[in-house]
């Protein structure tokens, strides 16, 4: 079934696209390919991968984080979830809003000492606690470093591949 079509008849508004599994094929391919069977849900350790709208596979990062293991794609049959390691797993990094404990003068480092890549590191500043920053160019999109935080100021955001340093 056509989804936008759907969405248009009912008048829904179309919301973001869901955040699929890492290294997942382009949302109208991921759709058209994917049979709803689970499998991947079954094989993500961390539980990360929930059944969301229609029944498709969604990364919730609320409770857990994505250990890149690729489990997902190995029982993947259909090619909608594959693995490429040349390729970043997702298209987003984060971002550290005004809430964040540190901006508040609060000690807190949580998110940086969670976070494997090294992407979140902590940066001096004078009558202050340290400020949280983000190198959105080695995250890996993990998402270690959002559940965690106990003011919920980290949110993943768009990275377009085309204003990456070379």
């Amino acid at each position: 079934m056509d989804v936008s079509r759907r969405r248009f008849l009912g008048g829904r508004a179309p919301g973001p696209t869901p955040f699929r599994p890492p290294w997942s094929a382009a949302e109208p391919l991921f759709l058209d390919r994917c049979t709803r069977c689970n499998d991947c849900l079954k094989a993500c350790p961390t539980q990360l991968l929930v059944a969301g709208q229609g029944g498709y596979p969604e990364a919730d990062f609320s409770d857990a984080h994505c250990t890149l293991c690729g489990d997902c794609a190995r029982v993947c049959s259909t090619g909608a979830i594959g693995r490429d390691v040349e390729q970043a797993p997702w298209s987003f990094g984060i971002a550290i809003g005004e809430g964040c404990l540190a901006a508040q003068n609060v000690e807190c480092r949580v998110c940086g000492e969670l976070c494997d890549a090294g992407a979140i590191r902590f940066r001096p500043r004078l009558g202050g606690v340290p400020l949280p920053d983000v190198d959105n160019t080695a995250c890996t999109g993990c998402g270690a470093c959002i559940a965690p935080c106990p003011v919920v100021a980290i949110q993943r955001v768009a990275v377009n591949p085309a204003q990456e340093p070379s």
